[in-house]
């Protein structure tokens, strides 16, 4: 049995049509639920009651760690390549409804039915678990590794994406070979040329904008000694979606979060209250264990690259620090024309802390957006254990949301760590540490923006942006003097001078969805000129390359999301 725990704002689901031979009796209409433990159920082979009673018991420590009283048992047959049948599954996906923990509302979705889905899963740390149980032993297993002999190591082929729509970020990405999905790495990135140019400049622009608000950069090891989660409390909470494994060196894992490791270079060396704030950033690898069937492309990966920071900092600068963390937030997506919308999430029931810090915490979360003129929603009871925080959800060109940026105060894992300063009075303090992303998961990152998109990027992060191409062979030598002049500059540019038609030149550069392609012909050699043709289908001619080099270089140095024609 696989399942996915989903802990959501809303889920609205609609019936669209039966895709099993045993399948419930249900209207085809809209259901939507509100803050409801969403529990996905992939019932398999072999499965049993007792299995699923198992899977029950984790369910009711999850539920009692999240405080909520609503669950929904969601059949969903996609976690799994390896179900029962369906007169099996329905047994016990009843038998789960019917012994769901006592005092919760349980509600269950149709079963044997194609839904169109909706989710908005809250932001905390717990809000998304997966597990997978077998008859092998007691409570969630690791999901088995393949043997070599049985790995398809051939690469993805576009049948793997059948079925996908055309502006789905699997299959854009495909078609203009930015990065591909390899067995033997199971949901671990393979990043192509033109996808990793990408990536890099990506890091590149908020690099940028990190050093001008004073961050310094740091990296730490991907692998630690158990003992640093148990201290930050993540294996309580986390262990089973971590990867996991013993040496002779102790239990280590792979880290599936930056701040314990973050602050262990700030516990290197005594801090005086001038020396802070200490501003990190960091754009370490990550690892987190999910089942397969969870996993979606970028979206969800169990290999990431986080946009992360953390600010350590006295009480007297936290608003400050906030204000500044939300205009480097708001810059970001001004940059990408991409909308946001805010949340505040506040103390909930099960929180590390007293009142009154978070009474601090949350005060200063909502003055700075309201000095900064940021309307919010507020979703109460909705911030992670140790601390509120702020969501930024930015509005991709479909109208979906995503959830890039966080903002969150902590007070509790400076205390956990025993973390210190000397004040001004001589005395040592706790530092206040601000745990902050700005475009998150760049994996992620990358399927929202190739979908926004639509493979169309602007300029700057075109992974070609100038398609050079020779109309015939006479102009050959012509094209190789334009594109040595590009070469010299910053501008990605190609040399096309096959002898293939120019219609076949164009039209792949059209499908490429190159920026601008530069047109050389016997007119444009004798003339000492270049004709430019834009993307979206505008021409100019008798155009001097020096002055093109300029215009395009001045459009990439501002990342413009617009061409110039």
């Amino acid at each position: 049995m696989k399942i996915l725990q989903l802990d959501v704002d809303n889920i609205t689901y609609t019936p669209v049509k039966p895709e099993a031979r045993l399948y419930d009796e249900v209207e085809r209409k809209e259901v939507s639920i509100n803050d409801v433990l969403v529990v996905m159920v992939s019932v398999e082979k072999g499965d049993t009651n007792e299995i699923a009673a198992k899977a029950l018991s984790d369910i009711s420590s999850f539920l009692e760690k999240l405080k909520r009283k609503k669950l929904l048992i969601y059949p969903y047959a996609h976690l799994s390549n390896s179900l029962a049948s369906p007169e099996e599954a329905l047994g016990i996906i009843n038998y789960m409804t019917s012994n769901a923990p006592q005092g919760i509302e349980t509600l269950r979705g149709p079963f044997g039915w194609n839904k169109k889905l909706k989710l908005d899963i809250k932001g905390h740390p717990l809000a998304e678990q997966s597990r997978s149980y077998s008859q092998s032993g007691s409570g969630a297993q690791e999901i088995k590794k393949a043997k070599p002999a049985s790995v398809n190591t051939s690469i993805v082929k576009k049948s793997s994406w059948a079925g996908l729509p055309e502006t789905d970020h699997r299959t854009i990405g495909e078609k203009l070979d930015l990065y591909s999905f390899q067995e033997v790495s199971p949901s671990m990135v393979y990043w192509h040329p033109k996808g990793f140019v990408i990536f890099n400049e990506l890091i590149r622009f908020i690099r940028e904008k990190q050093e001008k608000y004073g961050y310094k950069e740091i990296s730490t090891p991907i692998i630690a000694n158990t003992a640093l989660w148990h201290v930050s409390g993540h294996i309580s909470h986390y262990k089973e979606n971590m990867f996991v494994f013993d040496t002779e060196l102790g239990e280590l894992g792979l880290k599936p979060m930056n701040c314990p490791s973050s602050i262990l270079i700030y516990k290197s060396r005594k801090w005086s209250y001038k020396d802070l704030p200490f501003k990190t950033a960091i754009f370490d690898k990550l690892y987190r264990k999910e089942v397969s069937g969870a996993l979606t492309g970028l979206f969800r990966v169990q290999e990431m690259t986080q946009n992360d920071g953390h600010i350590f900092l006295t009480e007297e600068r936290l608003e400050a620090e906030i204000s500044e963390v939300i205009r480097l937030v708001k810059e970001t997506y001004d940059t990408f024309k991409m909308r946001f919308v805010a949340n505040i999430s506040t103390m909930p029931d099960n929180h590390m802390g007293s009142e009154e810090t978070w009474e601090k915490a949350t005060g200063s979360l909502k003055r700075a957006m309201e000095s900064n003129g940021i309307d919010y929603r507020v979703k109460e009871k909705d911030g992670a254990f140790y601390g509120p925080k702020i969501d930024f959800d930015v509005i991709d060109a479909m109208g979906r949301s995503w959830t890039f940026s966080t903002i969150q105060v902590d007070y509790q894992q400076p205390l956990q760590f025993k973390l210190e300063y000397v004040a001004e009075d001589g005395k040592e303090r706790t530092p206040i540490m601000v745990h902050r992303a700005i475009l998150g998961s760049l994996e992620r990152t990358i399927a929202v923006l190739v979908e926004h998109y639509q493979g169309k990027f602007p300029t700057w992060l075109s992974p070609v942006q100038v398609r050079i191409i020779s109309v015939s062979e006479h102009t050959s030598r012509y094209a190789q003097e334009i594109y040595a002049k590009m070469s010299g500059t910053r501008i990605r540019a190609e040399l096309e001078t096959s002898d293939k038609t120019m219609q076949n030149k164009l039209r792949e550069a059209i499908l490429e969805k190159v920026p601008y392609i530069v047109i050389l012909g016997q007119k444009e050699s004798e003339s000492g000129t270049i004709t430019v043709r834009s993307r979206s289908g505008n021409q100019k001619s008798l155009i001097k390359a020096e002055d093109f080099i300029s215009q395009i270089s001045a459009e990439i140095e501002s990342r413009s999301n617009e061409l110039m024609y």
